[in-house]
């Protein structure tokens, strides 16, 4: 890569913080705002509290801003359960109150339940449960942690005793998987973590109580470079380990029989490596290994093998790819005779639910779902019921339980209260991209208000169309919120998301993002022309990839809306490997060591757009950040909203301390949630009804 630097006068003065100009591949590139990629100078420091000022003054401004707020804490105030996890005589399950910020870890039975583990502990309310996984006789449960949203956090072992860890903590973990031997083994499990002295990356065996004689044994390390590792125990007898790379859509896998190994050498024998393509593993009550997979369907399929011949070639499908569905997940349940698979599919947001027979993938039968929403996380148990996680844009998340051969669900637990949620209702369109690809366009409004085209409305358009992920249709406090206040809601399936499948992703990934972003384009005309919103009522949103889609867009073009949304977005594409986990990223977005690929990124980053912009109108733009986000570095919404604010442009930061990217308290993400669609409403017009 041609590339060269050279400092010059930053425009704010001869005091203030250098600029930079780099040569990349020939060409100029400027980043006044580098700067700002030093959390901790006093620049820094200073330019922060004068947006903080700028926001607080801004948002005392917005008339719905306590509404709302009101509004989102009375749909969320509902007791919030996980799926329940059986080992051994114990019960395992989180809930979090309808007054809790966090959720609780709970040991349920027959004399009620115990408080096994809560993050509200921490009297400052920065540490959140990521993760936690119970031992198969159900005496020790793994527990991760992580303080101040950095999602670095540690791996403790508690006694179900007690309540007590076990042993001292192991440090640096991320969401690691765990996966527990089984009973008879010794009290020991595996994990994935990054070793904190030689950088290596890979899947750990920890024995409990070891002690420092006898170290964690490293038994598969990463030898690609920005892989994921992660690995699942399957019967207590079959060891998975995966490599994923990057963000992509590749995972290579292999399998090891500890029947046959010692668990600290297991020989590990490949599924599929090298393959464009990931799969999710899982062990039938007939033993066979059963595999959801992209392999030869970009829409996934479910096929079956002896888990002793695991390779493709072995391979028989039982559940074949639906064109126009994608499946989300599976599971197998029922025993060895009477063995049955239950797969979710989505269909552009909403889920469906089968199961299957499992020699010759024959629908048995279709299960009910309370409605048009999202089915996730399917589960079985040993008596082949099924429990699942069901949720839509009016229904708080629930857990749903199928009892085996039934196909109507009942609720988890049976006492948990059942609101009646208001009545949403759904369209979809279709809009035509510049390339002449037709997008689909979801539209959300209450039931009671006027049909969609009778009249135009202050409309939210979201969209994230990033690293393969369709966009599936759960509980939004805040949707709800904006809906209730006569509001409406449009979410654009655009390309770089998985509504379409593996090529409906690739073509907006890489060189072809800027798809996604005139994807998005074409979905805010289509609104406008189709009579949803005018331009002064329309608002974009989206978060994280979303985030850069929208700000893209705005920057293409600037006319398109009246204010733009960006929740802890990438925003400097230029630099984006440098910062946080982009690095990760690059089989998504490209990498500027490629001529072309920075060519392409150059293209549509936001922030060099509107450096390059200057005399633009662009939208009224909230951006928000968040000092712990270890994932798009909050350097991302800081230089973009320095940008903006040179190119003359109204844009505020709403800058949080000491959260991440991931999970917080419930109080601060209310917060959060009202602020920005308080911002919405008052920019495109919205008033209380």
């Amino acid at each position: 890569m041609a590339f060269s630097r050279q400092d010059i006068a930053h425009p704010g003065g001869r005091d203030a913080p250098a600029s930079i100009v780099e040569t990349l591949h020939g060409r100029p590139v400027a980043d006044p705002y580098r700067w700002l990629e030093d959390t901790g100078s006093p620049a820094t420091r200073r330019w922060l509290e004068e947006r903080e000022r700028e926001f607080r003054e801004a948002a005392s401004t917005w008339p719905l801003r306590e509404r709302l707020a009101t509004r989102i804490r009375q749909l969320v105030s509902t007791d919030l359960w996980s799926l329940p996890v059986r080992r051994g005589p114990r019960t395992f399950a989180t809930r979090r109150d309808s007054d809790a910020d966090h959720p609780r870890l709970l040991i349920l039975g027959g004399d009620g339940e115990r408080v096994l583990f809560d993050p509200a502990s921490d009297p400052g309310g920065r540490t959140t449960l990521d993760a936690w996984e119970p031992s198969p006789n159900g005496v020790y449960v793994a527990v991760q942690t992580s303080t101040g949203g950095t999602e670095r956090g540690e791996l403790r072992v508690l006694s179900t005793e007690t309540g007590l860890p076990v042993e001292e903590p192991i440090q640096g973990v991320r969401y690691s998987n765990v996966a527990w031997l089984g009973d008879g083994r010794g009290a020991a499990f595996y994990y994935v973590r990054r070793d904190d002295h030689d950088g290596r990356r890979g899947v750990w065996l920890h024995r409990l109580n070891a002690g420092p004689a006898r170290p964690d044994i490293l038994v598969h390390a990463c030898t690609a470079a920005r892989t994921v590792p992660g690995v699942r125990l399957l019967g207590d007898r079959w060891l998975v380990v995966s490599e994923s790379h990057g963000t992509g859509h590749r995972t290579d896998l292999w399998i090891a029989d500890l029947g046959e190994a010692s668990p600290q050498r297991p020989s590990l024998a490949p599924i599929h490596v090298g393959e464009e393509a990931e799969s999710e593993p899982a062990l039938g009550p007939d033993g066979r290994l059963y595999l959801r997979t992209t392999l030869g369907a970009q829409r996934r399929r479910v096929c079956v093998t002896d888990p002793a011949t695991p390779d493709p070639a072995h391979w028989r499908e039982v559940v074949p790819e639906d064109p126009g569905a994608t499946l989300d997940g599976f599971t197998v349940g029922g025993t060895a005779r009477n063995t049955e698979l239950v797969v979710t599919r989505t269909r552009l947001g909403v889920s469906e639910l089968t199961a299957h027979h499992p020699h010759d993938g024959h629908t048995l039968r279709q299960l009910d779902l309370p409605g048009e929403g999202m089915a996730s996380h399917p589960e079985s148990e040993t008596d082949g019921t099924v429990l699942l996680y069901y949720a839509d844009v009016a229904t708080q998340q629930v857990v749903l339980v199928y009892p085996p051969g039934e196909h109507r669900p009942r609720r988890w637990p049976e006492t948990a209260p059942t609101p009646e949620p208001p009545t949403v209702r759904r369209s979809t369109t279709r809009c035509g991209s510049l390339d002449g690809t037709r997008v689909p366009v979801t539209v959300f409004s209450l039931a009671s208000a006027r049909a969609p085209r009778e009249e135009p409305a202050p409309t939210i358009l979201h969209a994230y169309g990033g690293f393969g992920r369709p966009r599936q249709f759960g509980f939004s406090a805040t949707v709800l919120a904006w809906l209730l206040a006569g509001g409406r809601y449009a979410v654009a399936h655009v390309r770089g998301g998985g509504d379409g499948g593996r090529e409906w992703h690739l073509s907006g990934a890489g060189r072809n993002k800027i798809n996604a972003v005139r994807d998005l384009i074409a979905a805010g005309d289509s609104l406008v022309a189709g009579g949803y919103c005018s331009r002064e009522q329309l608002c974009l949103s989206g978060g994280s990839a979303g985030g850069l889609l929208v700000l893209a867009a705005a920057a293409l073009r600037p006319d398109l809306c009246a204010a733009v949304v960006a929740s802890a977005p990438l925003a400097d594409m230029v630099r984006f490997e440098r910062l946080g986990l982009g690095s990760m990223w690059t089989r998504e977005f490209g990498t500027v060591a490629d001529a072309d690929d920075f060519a392409a990124l150059l293209a549509y980053s936001p922030y060099h757009r509107v450096l390059d912009g200057h005399g633009c109108r662009y939208p009224d733009v909230l951006l928000t950040g968040f000092h712990g986000d270890t994932r798009t570095d909050a350097a991302h919404p800081r230089k973009m909203c320095a940008a903006l604010r040179g190119a003359g442009a109204s844009a505020l930061l709403r800058y949080e301390y000491d959260v991440g990217h991931g999970p917080r308290p419930v109080t601060r993400a209310i917060d959060l949630a009202a602020d920005a669609h308080a911002f919405a409403a008052a920019r495109t017009g919205l008033r209380p009804r």
